[in-house]
């Protein structure tokens, strides 16, 4: 189990920000639909943790289906936490068996991403330009993927890098999960 560290802003003029990006990487588009499961009692929204089954809609291959697990942050700043992940032939039966184990629909939700891959400081990162209909933002993650905690710092690090050559404010950076954001929206009459 690897450690994503991540951070993510909220962007203020995403076409400039796409313009620089493609200049590090091609751009793949993809829509991701999330899942979010929890027990009945929310044990796992309590612990800080997640269980995800997502579907990825690509412009150039067929649906992919995720399983990912995220353990509680071992970094608060940036609330990075550690991430299991695997594929699987179908997002249904997934969320089938999830549901016949007694976990039940958190939160789901859709992503519009702009994925761009590239390397920074010897560092292969993901930068991904988001936006979910429901929310009137646009964010950038980006991320990559350590061994151990130690190594969360410097990965940031590189991440601030980038973000400043992207000119991201640390000022707009911010830890709320789309979960939280899309909960508050819905809530809201």
């Amino acid at each position: 189990m690897g450690i994503e560290a991540e951070l993510k802003a909220r962007v203020r003029d995403p076409d400039r920000v796409r313009g620089l990006l493609r200049q590090r990487a091609t751009q793949q588009n993809s829509v991701y639909y999330d899942v979010y499961f929890d027990t009945p009692d929310r044990t796992l929204n309590r612990g800080r943790r997640e269980l995800r089954v997502r579907e990825v809609h690509t412009d150039d291959t067929a649906a992919q289906a995720l399983l990912t697990y995220k353990d509680a942050p071992v970094h608060a700043a940036s609330e990075s936490k550690p991430e299991t992940e695997t594929t699987a032939g179908n997002a249904d039966a997934l969320r089938a068996v999830l549901a016949a184990l007694g976990f039940e629909v958190l939160i789901s939700f859709e992503k519009h991403c702009a994925n761009y891959r590239f390397t920074a400081v010897g560092r292969p990162l993901l930068a991904s330009l988001v936006s979910v209909p429901e929310l009137e933002e646009t964010f950038l993650e980006i991320e990559t993927i350590v061994d151990t905690d130690a190594e969360v710092d410097p990965a940031l690090e590189t991440i601030r890098q980038v973000f400043n050559a992207l000119g991201i404010d640390r000022n707009d950076e911010t830890i709320e999960a789309y979960t939280q954001a899309v909960a508050a929206r819905r809530s809201t009459p």
